[in-house]
């Protein structure tokens, strides 16, 4: 489609801007929102070190695991149910991690809240390309964008809410963004259900398949412009080839390698700037935030940058190679008056995720392949990132020092550049297929 054919935003699809962005928003708060408040937690009930551990590899488990199963439950409830679902988990979930008394309500409750945002993760780039394919690039920068600002900014509210009203509130008052996102989406749910009635009262020869409500297509032969869009099943057939085609590969590397830096980073940049560098518990707080924020600008032009100028690689190479400098900044000259210069530059790898969000948009052709390849590429990334912070730890307790695991860290973005070479293809995973095997 042409650029010709856009249209504004807004125009019959506001319901559909706002039930993404507030989706996109609750993705990140419920995983930043929790570490700044734990001390205040364990004032309250004891939290062993093993529950911790359990409770920081939850997000990556729970993201892998049901980034395989969403595709199955898209194909039964429709993408729109299944992310009024998954809102409603965050929602529950949120809430009841602030009423929990005890460590194995935190670890439920935790569990609960990122079995929705495992199903959000997956469903949101599907949901770009169905009601704004011909905004790809403007929906995803403020879809990125509600995602980075979700990273940085509960961080920075949590504790000072924490302090005035107490933990309990800090945790749940997230979930009324969740809440919030249910709305949009059960409004263009029930007008669906009532514009098929509708026609099935007025003598159409309606049936089962055509339950839902299809709007007519604006400016284009693809393009749905609003209302719940019927999609072909998922398939596990077309799954399976997704695992023999090297783009995929490419993909799954790209958003693993911007996974595993967030989630070390989340996990040890503080404790690594106090050891290494001998900062303040406060200073190494503002560093990680300043890391979180790095992402924000990148989220803003990445994909508009993707889209209309193809820039995939340049972009991979600026995120890759100024993480790796910003790695050895810190093992070379772990300086505090350089200690900023290295984690701006070590939080360039934060171009990669609205890089790989929007390519896993972009390497599709239709919102069923795209469903089935933010389902694979997520799930593979996310169990990466559940392995590296812990074998990050591992191999701090086995030398004693932050060297050998920063260098680990920085081989993993040296071996990810070839990945984001070969993701940087102007082809879909259909036309990667086609090429060898065939038709899609």
């Amino acid at each position: 489609m042409t650029t010709s054919g856009a249209r504004p935003l807004w125009q019959g699809r506001a319901l559909a801007v706002l039930g993404i962005l507030l989706c996109a928003f609750s993705l990140r708060s419920a995983v930043a929102s929790l570490s700044p408040v734990i001390h205040e937690i364990s004032a309250d009930f004891p939290l062993s070190s093993a529950v911790l551990g359990l409770i920081g590899t939850l997000p990556p488990v729970c993201f892998a695991v049901f980034g395989l199963i969403t595709p199955l439950l898209e194909r039964r409830l429709g993408i729109e149910r299944l992310t009024v679902i998954a809102l409603c988990a965050m929602t529950a979930g949120l809430i009841l991690r602030g009423l929990v008394g005890e460590s194995v309500g935190l670890v439920l409750a935790t569990a609960v809240i990122f079995a929705g945002v495992g199903m959000g993760n997956i469903l949101m780039p599907p949901l770009v390309k169905k009601y704004f394919l011909d905004r790809i690039g403007l929906m995803m920068t403020l879809y990125t964008t509600a995602m980075a600002c979700s990273t940085f900014v509960p961080p920075l509210v949590a504790v000072p809410v924490a302090d005035a009203v107490g933990w309990r509130f800090s945790l749940a008052m997230w979930a009324v963004f969740a809440a919030a996102g249910v709305i949009p989406w059960l409004i263009m749910l029930m007008r669906g259900r009532d514009a098929s009635t509708g026609s099935a009262t007025q003598g159409g020869t309606g049936s089962a398949a055509q339950a839902e409500w299809v709007p007519e297509p604006v400016e284009g032969p693809d393009f749905a412009a609003t209302g719940p869009i019927a999609t072909s099943p998922s398939s596990r057939r077309l799954f399976a080839r997704l695992a023999r085609i090297p783009l995929v590969w490419a993909l799954a590397l790209t958003f693993g390698t911007s996974s595993i830096m967030a989630y070390v980073a989340f996990a040890w940049l503080p404790v690594i700037m106090v050891e290494v560098a001998h900062v303040s518990a406060s200073t190494a707080g503002l560093l990680l935030s300043l890391f979180a924020f790095v992402g924000l600008p990148s989220s803003l032009l990445i994909p508009v940058l993707v889209v209309r100028f193809h820039a995939t690689r340049p972009l991979f190479l600026v995120g890759a190679i100024g993480g790796m400098i910003g790695i050895l900044g810190l093992l070379l000259a772990p300086l505090p008056g350089l200690l900023w210069l290295w984690t701006v530059l070590f939080g360039l790898v934060g171009l990669l995720f609205p890089l790989a969000l929007v390519l896993i948009s972009i390497r599709s052709r239709t919102p069923e392949s795209a469903v089935l390849l933010s389902s694979f590429v997520q799930s593979v990334g996310y169990v990466l990132a559940a392995i590296f912070p812990v074998l990050v730890g591992v191999l701090h307790d086995a030398t004693g020092g932050w060297t050998i695991p920063l260098l680990v860290v920085g081989a993993m973005l040296v071996a990810s550049i070839p990945a984001g070479m070969i993701a940087g293809r102007r082809r879909t995973v259909e036309d990667e297929w086609e090429r060898k095997h065939g038709a899609w």
